[in-house]
Order: C-alpha cells, then structure tokens, then sequence
C-alpha cells in the first residue's frame, strides 16, 4: 500500500450495543487498487465495522477517512453513493424481480419516463457475461440458484464502478470455475485503482489474490500484515488467540476416525426429480459420515432434498432401514428419523424475529405441546443442555437468533435436529461462511455424533472437507452418480478429478455385507 496516499483510514472505531461492547479502537486501512483480506472469528467485528464504514451502524467513536476526505455516512445508500459497494454473504437482492431488474435496482435506465428494458436487460446481459453467467436475465432471480445469485449481486455492486468494493464472503456459494472469474475480475478492479476488502474464512483463497490482510479479535485489530509475511498457521493463531503448536494440534483432531460402520440406515437407487436430478444413487450406514461431491449444477442438492422429501420424486427407489420410503413431505422424513440442514441458512434455515430457543425447539414443537399449550420447562430444559453440550455463544435462549454468529446460528440449526434423536442428519454445506474455529468444532462434533451411530450425509464444496471428514464420497455429474471413492481412495485429487471427468454412470449397491467402505 502507498502509505502516503491510502484510499480508506478506519481510526479508533469503537461502538457499544446494550451490553455488548462489539467494537474497541479497531482500525482498517486499504490502499487504491489494493486487494485487503479481513479476517477474524465470527463475532471479532469484522461485519459491525464493514457496517459502520457502509452508514449502515453509527460509530461511538473514531474517524473516518476516504480519499483523504473525512466522511460519514448515513446510510448504505450515502456510502453506495460516496463510491462505496458492498456485496454481502447473504444475497439481499429482491427474488420476485428479474436478474436485470436487481442489477439495476434503482437506477434504472429510462426512456423519457418509461423504463428501457431493452437497454436495461442488455447491459445487464453484459455485465453477467465479465463473470462467465449467461442466463436470461427476463427471469426471476429467485427462479435460479444461490450461486448465480450471488453472481448477480456481485455483477451489480461492480457495475456501480466504485472507489472502494466490500465483499463479505463473496466465494461461499460459487465452485472453482466461478471463484477464478470473480479473481479475474477483483485484478481487473485492482488494475483500475479500485480497493477491495475481501473477507473469507477461506484461507487458500486469501493467499491467492489479497495483498495485505487486517486481523480482528473480540472487536480489536490485533495485526496487520503483507499476506506474504504471514503463514496460515500464525495467521489462524492470531485469530483464535492461541499458540501455533496449539492450533497445529487442534487442526490434526478436528475429524476424528469413527469405526465400523453399522446397518444400512439409507439407500437410495436411481432417483430422479426432472432434469437437475437424473440417475443418483448413494447408501449411509449407521456410524458413518458419506460425503457428496459435485460441482454446482451437479444435483447435490436436489439429492438431499429429494431425499428428505422436500422435492418430489419422479423414479428411483428409496429404502429407510431396509423399509420402503417414499416422502411426500419433509414431515414423512422427520418421522423416520431423518434431519435436514439446508445450504440457504438465511431463507431455509433460521427464523431471524424468533429467538434462540424458538428456533431450537422448531421441529420439536409437536412433541413438546398437549392440547396446543407448550410444556415450557420441559423446553428450556432442552435448550439449556444443547447450548452447553454443543458451545453455543448466546447471551441466552432469548436472544435473537439474527444477533448471533453464523458459526453459532448453525449450532442451533443443529441442534433443531438433533433433540429429535434423529437417525440420518444431511447437512448441505454445513460450515459455509463460518470461521475456522466454529468449523473445527462442529467437525470434532459430526465425528463424534458418528462415533455414537449417527449416520450423516455431508455435502460440502470443500474437498478438504469432504477428504478429512468422510467414511466414503459419492461424487455426481450432471445429475448422475459417477462415482464412489472408499476412505483409502480419498484424496482431493481424486474428488476433484471424479467432478471434472466424465465415467460411466455407476450404480451404488452399497458395502458388502460384513465389511465397511473405507
């Protein structure tokens, strides 16, 4: 950075929420055309100080600086408007609209007083082509994935041709391929003198395209450095606020091995719910984790919701402890015994206005209740006992389930699940988003739930993850399974390869009798 000419100074920023003091004396300094990591736990500040930058918070205290001119702004539109955008995690464009209309939401191109759809809907067109996303851009968002969304989210805050760009864990729902368009177009941005915080809990990616990296802790900036002057190891250290011995050991035990695995709790043949779902098999035994690999468009999704019921079924058979199954809702699912973490935390997931011990007794609610009234000790004691058997950081079961982490609203997800004994927990992307201590801990979690019979099914994009934490992967193409590597298989070369290649369809019949995959 030229230290003579920063493009954003953050001074002394403190700010005090009732009780919490989330912020004290944090600093943030960004150079022009320089790409800045921002790291920390869930909870260190990171997003309160992004907040407070945007006009979205209002800081107790400290300065600001943007172009060497002191500014506050207002609100998040004061800021877009001052040439600050941002590009959050949790995609909050307008589902109904079309694609075009949320790229240009509120500045619409016109035509005297009529809106010029036709220029609209062609720029919009270009802008998604810079990310390598063609789709018609006539239709709803909500009509297509998270990740496109979120490529269309990023389309729009580039096309507001910044000063400064903010994105807040932009990678979280796109694959490889989208993750190396985005880097093009965040060198591109640097090449223009444009600044860019980029915050990640992925670490890889850090490396691969920041400059310098700004490190916060319980709501201090503990470090600054050259991404080049810091390994990961110190860098995970510094946020944890551990010794790096500590978290080299910590990192070797967070999956641990389960043993054999048991009876055949799941076996799925064949299925098929239309054209994203074409031919997908898989088996989960008790005691064993099975990872799901694909890259996006690959079905992975569709096969857990097909699965639990929440998509219909067009063919295939599905077996539940040897028995016949075939939901029709996720209400069947549950009934046998089946657990649901959806990837979309935000929309499917967590009920933000309900508190904690609402969202964690959500699908306990029928068992708890005679006569419609709400055995309530019987439910506080259950939210007591998984706040503290699986760590949750609340203030209390009243807290507001949207004031908590990430990390920790993923807790809780888990834990709507597992008060129901739950034989087969599916988790779509269970540690997307959240720091690398929250993960390390609810992978020691998964493993030891395993060791106890749990069956779990792991859709991950993080072949790391997939390669450490699993029994055995199940990898799909096109809506078809191609694939199953044994545990002595698993590598993320071989995942990975799996993915990008094209073998014969392969149908899973499952371990031999007497004798475990991997």
């Amino acid at each position: 950075m030229n230290d003579a000419q920063p493009l954003l100074v953050m001074e002394g920023i403190t700010k005090t929420f009732p009780g919490v003091l989330a912020l004290q004396d944090a600093s943030l300094r960004v150079g022009q055309g320089e790409v800045h990591a921002l790291i920390g736990q869930n909870g260190a500040g990171k997003s309160t100080l992004i907040k407070i930058l945007t006009g979205a918070y209002r800081r107790d205290r400290g300065t600001v600086r943007l172009a060497g001119q002191e500014v506050d702004f207002h609100s998040p539109q004061a800021a877009q408007r001052g040439g600050i955008s941002t590009i959050y995690q949790e995609v909050n464009l307008v589902g109904f609209r079309s694609v075009a209309e949320n790229v240009f939401l509120g500045r619409e191109p016109r035509r005297g007083l009529f809106i010029d759809w036709r220029a609209m809907n062609a720029e919009a067109r270009r802008l998604l082509e810079r990310f390598g996303v063609r789709v018609d851009v006539t239709r709803p968002l909500a009509s297509y994935s998270v990740a496109v969304q979120q490529m269309v989210a990023i389309a729009r805050a580039v096309s507001f041709q910044s000063r400064l760009v903010i994105m807040d864990e932009p990678t979280s729902s796109l694959d490889d391929r989208e993750v190396e368009t985005l880097f093009g177009v965040i060198r591109q941005l640097k090449g223009d003198g444009v600044g860019v915080v980029f915050v990640s809990h992925r670490l890889d990616e850090l490396y691969a395209v920041c400059d310098r990296v700004t490190i916060m802790r319980d709501g201090r900036t503990v470090d600054e450095r050259a991404m080049g002057d810091i390994s990961k190891l110190e860098l995970v250290a510094k946020m944890l606020g551990k010794e790096i011995g500590e978290v080299r050991r910590e990192g070797e035990t967070a999956f641990e091995r389960t043993g054999p695995p048991g009876e055949t709790l799941l076996d799925a043949r064949h299925l098929r719910t239309g054209p994203a779902l074409k031919d997908a098999s898989l088996n989960v035994r008790a005691g064993e984790i099975v990872g799901l690999a694909g890259l996006l468009g690959s079905g992975r999704s569709e096969t857990a919701r097909a699965i639990f019921g929440a998509d219909d079924l067009t063919g295939g058979e599905l077996r539940v402890n040897g028995a016949p199954a075939r939901f029709r809702s996720p209400a069947g699912a549950i009934a046998r015994g089946i657990g649901f973490c959806s990837e979309d935390r935000k929309t499917e997931g967590i009920i933000p206005h309900m508190t904690v011990r609402e969202n964690l007794t959500l699908a306990l609610l029928p068992a708890l209740a005679r006569s419609g009234i709400v055995d309530a000790a019987r439910q506080a004691e259950i939210v007591d006992r998984f706040i503290a058997q699986l760590g949750i950081k609340t203030a209390g079961p009243d807290q507001k389930i949207r004031e908590l982490s990430g990390g920790n609203q993923q807790k809780v997800l888990l834990a709507r699940w597992l008060c129901l004994n739950p034989e087969l927990l599916i988790l779509d992307e269970p540690t997307r988003g959240i720091d690398v201590g929250a993960k390390a801990e609810i992978q020691r979690l998964l493993s030891e739930l395993a060791r106890e019979g749990l069956g779990v099914l792991m859709i991950s994009s993080e072949l790391e993850e997939l390669a450490e934490g699993s029994n055995r992967v199940v990898v799909l193409r096109e809506g078809r399974t191609v694939t199953e590597l044994s545990r002595e298989e698993l590598t993320q070369d071989r995942i990975m390869a799996a993915m990008a290649q094209d073998p014969s369809p392969l149908a899973v019949t499952g371990a031999p009798e007497g004798g475990a995959r991997g």
